[in-house]
């Protein structure tokens, strides 16, 4: 089920994205893990801005598109002198694993940093970020198909959420998105 304010947003301009204060109340703390087995809560310890994305590395769907835009994201922004970390929590710990994450998500950018945990973990960020997860099918190819959220949420280092990033516009709007907030942040 798509929550009513994501479903607004969705059929709103994309220069929605880009009012601050938010008018609903996402983000919060969490602990998991990265692919390196270091453990992560939502502040970067680089002290970079954050991309993060709910997805799962070998997802055949909306994440080919929201991983690859994410990492056009921190190169464009890149050009302009701002570090943005790209992150993605997973939604299938089952196959989304330590050692797994780091080589799949390394294909669309070398610094992607992805997180797992256990189910209690990552239903704390689920619920931080009201997400929602579904196994909707399986592919006789790869495995059990999520159906789970779209928006890339940008946040500050600290983990405080600034804005959301809806999943249908250019990485070039996107980056606009994320350079008018984070500058002088990185």
């Amino acid at each position: 089920m798509i929550k009513p304010v994501f479903a607004l947003l969705a059929l709103c301009s994309p220069a929605l994205a880009d009012q601050s204060p938010l008018p609903f109340n996402l983000g919060g703390a969490f602990e998991l893990v990265d692919q390196t087995g270091t453990a992560r809560t939502q502040a970067d310890p680089q002290g970079h801005p954050q991309l993060l994305f709910f997805g799962y590395a070998n997802c055949r769907e909306i994440c080919s598109a929201a991983l690859p835009m994410m990492a056009q994201v921190a190169d464009a922004v890149a050009e302009q002198g701002i570090t943005v970390t790209p992150v993605m929590i997973t939604v299938d710990p089952a196959r989304d694993t330590v050692d797994t994450l780091g080589p799949a998500l390394a294909q669309h950018h070398a610094d992607f940093v992805g997180l797992t945990g256990t189910a209690m973990q990552l239903q704390v960020a689920y619920d931080a970020y009201q997400i929602e997860t579904e196994e909707v099918f399986s592919d006789p190819e790869y495995g059990p198909v999520y159906a789970h959220g779209s928006f890339l949420y940008l946040l500050d280092a600290q983990g405080k959420l600034l804005t959301l990033v809806p999943p249908v516009i250019t990485p070039e709007a996107a980056a606009g998105i994320v350079a008018k907030y984070t500058q002088g942040q990185s």
